[in-house]
């Protein structure tokens, strides 16, 4: 089991290795898409790679509400307590 610490780290690598991302720009309240940048395809590569790490399946409708990098953190965070 994975505390939030850990996925926001997990997160925080996974936006700086893949989608080059100063890591200084993520921030818990920091936008996927206007402040980090991401577009729709990047958010299917970045749930890829989530799946990958977690093991858990991703539905994408789970993260169709997804809006910031806390977002990401509380759907996975979710994901690993089911």
């Amino acid at each position: 089991m994975q505390n939030r610490d850990q996925i926001l780290a997990m997160l925080s690598t996974i936006l700086v290795d893949e989608f080059e991302i100063d890591p200084a720009d993520i921030r818990p309240d920091a936008s996927l898409y206007e402040e980090l940048d991401l577009d729709s395809i990047d958010a299917v590569d970045l749930v890829i790679k989530l799946q990958q790490l977690t093991g858990k399946k991703i539905q994408p409708e789970e993260f169709k509400t997804v809006r910031t990098v806390n977002d990401v953190v509380n759907a996975i965070e979710g994901l690993m307590q089911s």
